[in-house]
């Protein structure tokens, strides 16, 4: 089966919201709905509870821009294929960090590995339509 069109939109499009809905809700974007940004360092030393505490700003500081770099570029389909595999490199390490932390459950109630196999099934999808890709292959 070959995913293309709109499917892969639809799919870019999820991802890119997934990463920027995250950063938005800790940067108190969504208003009352936001973790804000101190909930987020609180999750982020629960998630990676096998690191020194003096590392948890600088992993939070860390995927916040990545997830933000990444979103953009999923959003815009700009090296897409490029850039779905660091998003799916980055909730696989997510997902481990979360098994590693809280067991299987967590991450699967949050459909983590989901997201993650959604990441590589865009990462092979050769063309992407709507996309800045497109613009500069036409």
């Amino acid at each position: 089966m070959k995913i293309t069109g709109i499917a892969a939109l639809l799919l870019r499009l999820a991802l890119a919201s997934g990463f920027l809905s995250a950063v938005a809700s800790r940067l108190n974007l969504w208003g009352k709905q936001s973790s804000g940004w101190s909930n987020f360092l609180h999750y982020t030393a629960q998630v990676n509870s096998f690191v020194p505490q003096s590392f948890i700003p600088g992993i939070a500081v860390t995927s916040t821009i990545l997830e933000t770099a990444l979103g953009i570029l999923l959003f815009v389909g700009f090296k897409t294929s490029y850039v779905a595999y660091g998003a799916a490199l980055l909730s696989l390490l997510f997902a481990l960090a979360m098994t590693y932390s809280f067991g299987i459950k967590e991450p699967m109630d949050y459909s983590v590995f989901t997201f993650c196999a959604g990441a590589f099934l865009l990462a092979t999808i050769p063309s992407h339509k709507w996309s800045i890709d497109q613009l500069l292959t036409n």
